[in-house]
């Protein structure tokens, strides 16, 4: 819960509701008292609608968003202001405040649902698979080179590795109603 600590300021801390054991990820040894672990109803209840959407008009989904693949314990809340990191409680209100994704549970909540899990993987690959590197490569063709090198540094920033890039920290992960056949993406865990 969010509440005041001794000098006024919003501060986190602990509420008198407790969590069903059985929402935690399954692990071998009990987590330390004080770990974090972060559960999203809503995201939850968004999935078995889009499921429930699915299964009626036999049709595909793609969820895309950043996240982990393999549930876990940890803090993943953030707030971003100015398109700059910003603690999550400092400008309420004004930054917007956002969690990663825990995949492997919309995974299970779409099973649960009936509905078919086609793969999860990360965006990079999920791009290249489709062809950005051809797409861009026509795009730049005929082009200045700055228009290209602009071209180059989008397709890195879209679906490469590391520090502010997004073609890991992104994932992909299809659904579909089990009516619709789907080849496994290239490349799938």
């Amino acid at each position: 819960m969010v509440g005041l600590d001794a000098d006024g300021e919003l501060c986190f801390t602990a509420g008198v509701a407790t969590l069903d054991p059985a929402l935690l990820p399954p692990r071998q040894i009990a987590p330390p008292d004080g770990e974090i672990f972060e559960i999203a109803p809503a995201r939850q209840a968004v999935m078995t609608t889009l499921c429930d959407r699915l299964l009626k008009c036999h049709g595909t989904a793609l969820v895309i968003d950043y996240g982990h693949m393999v549930s876990g314990f940890g803090d993943t809340l953030q707030a971003v202001l100015a398109h700059e990191y910003d603690p999550p409680l400092a400008h309420p209100g004004m930054a917007d405040l956002t969690s990663h994704v825990d995949f492997e549970n919309l995974a299970r909540t779409a099973l649960a649902a009936g509905v078919h899990v086609n793969g999860c993987m990360y965006q990079g690959d999920f791009l290249i698979g489709l062809g950005i590197e051809d797409r861009a490569a026509s795009l730049g063709r005929g082009k200045d080179e700055l228009t290209q090198g602009e071209i180059v540094k989008a397709v890195e920033r879209l679906a490469g590795a590391g520090e502010g890039r997004m073609g890991e920290l992104f994932k992909v992960m299809a659904i579909s109603s089990p009516a619709v056949a789907l080849p496994p993406f290239k490349g799938a865990n």
